[in-house]
């Protein structure tokens, strides 16, 4: 699940990444950061598009494999501009469908904030 997701972020064809989250992502899944709050696959799909269009040749990495418990996970993901250097790294936490596939990302950006 979480391989198809993190190889989905990468994928600049359309209907390549279209078919990545049908594997992961459930009908109605929605996605938030700080910047975007998308519902569906269709508009994740678009997220993800425009993201490539933004900032050709970046990709987002995933850094760490999902920890999953209780239908809940978490994972490390990292953004690679295309010069190869890390621009940001963050992570997300989100919910599983009963049918195992991501109901919900809510991702976040840089470390916490310090005490």
């Amino acid at each position: 699940m979480h391989s198809a997701y993190g190889a989905a972020w990468l994928e600049t064809e359309q209907d390549r990444r279209l078919a990545l989250l049908e594997t992961c992502w459930s009908d109605n899944g929605s996605y938030k950061d700080p910047n975007s709050y998308v519902n569906g696959r269709k508009e994740l799909d678009e997220h993800f598009g425009g993201f490539h269009k933004q900032m050709p040749g970046a990709r987002i990495e995933l850094t760490s494999h999902a920890s999953l418990h209780n239908s809940r996970i978490h994972l490390n993901w990292r953004m690679v501009t295309s010069e190869g250097q890390v621009a940001i790294a963050g992570v997300d936490f989100g919910t599983l469908a009963d049918d195992g596939r991501i109901k919900e990302i809510v991702g976040f950006f840089g470390p916490p904030p310090a005490l």
